[in-house]
């Protein structure tokens, strides 16, 4: 090569990237998802959202295995073990009676929502509580309902749902609430859970 030809001006750099704009995207993006978390976690815990909060804390709990009786100062012990006893031609009894004098209260025996609260069919007036487990607690025959209860309330073991009575099919007989539980297999007997219950909460006398 001659030596006065020039040499090739070096080629310039490459711009350099600016990664300012989606910096700015990437941080207004979490921003606004920051900001809908804060609105869904306040808005989780108002009281307008207390009965889809239950609802969702009483699917995560299982089952109890233990239950007082929802009729006010009936003993266990003086329920008869009726659960799948023939009722007419193709029916089963699928719950207890628990007998007391009309008008007697009639209480939840479980922390809950309440599901339904309807006059009809062969349990009469009733009210259906979702209860721990996602199970249904059926309380029939009642002579009628607690003041204000409605749908959608949230109760908890001792709550006034009612009072017995001798509605539906049940019409002419001693008063009396029909009780049921129902869970994801079928009915269950709520009898062992009402005795388990009894037992455990018996306070033997102390010898002072």
């Amino acid at each position: 090569m001659p030596a006065d030809t020039p040499k090739p001006a070096p080629a310039p750099p490459p711009p350099r990237r600016d990664y300012a704009p989606a910096a700015r995207r990437l941080m207004s993006t979490v921003l606004v998802f920051g900001l809908l978390a804060i609105a869904a976690y306040w808005a989780w815990h108002q009281p307008f959202m207390a009965r889809a909060r239950t609802l969702w804390e009483l699917s995560r709990i299982p089952p109890p295995n233990e239950l007082p009786v929802p009729v006010e100062g009936v003993a266990a012990n003086r329920i008869a073990d009726t659960f799948g006893a023939p009722r007419g031609a193709d029916r089963e009894h699928h719950g207890v009676d628990i007998f007391a004098t009309r008008g007697t209260a009639v209480t939840s025996a479980t922390r809950g929502v309440v599901a339904s609260i309807r006059e009809t069919g062969l349990g009469g007036r009733q009210v259906w509580v979702v209860g721990p487990g996602n199970e249904r607690h059926y309380y029939a025959h009642l002579d009628d309902w607690a003041p204000g209860l409605a749908e959608g309330d949230v109760v908890g073991p001792g709550d006034a749902l009612g009072e017995t009575g001798d509605t539906g099919n049940a019409l002419g007989t001693p008063p009396h609430l029909h009780y049921g539980i129902y869970g994801a297999s079928g009915p269950v007997d709520p009898l062992p859970r009402l005795r388990a219950f009894e037992e455990n909460s018996f306070d033997p006398p102390r010898d002072d």
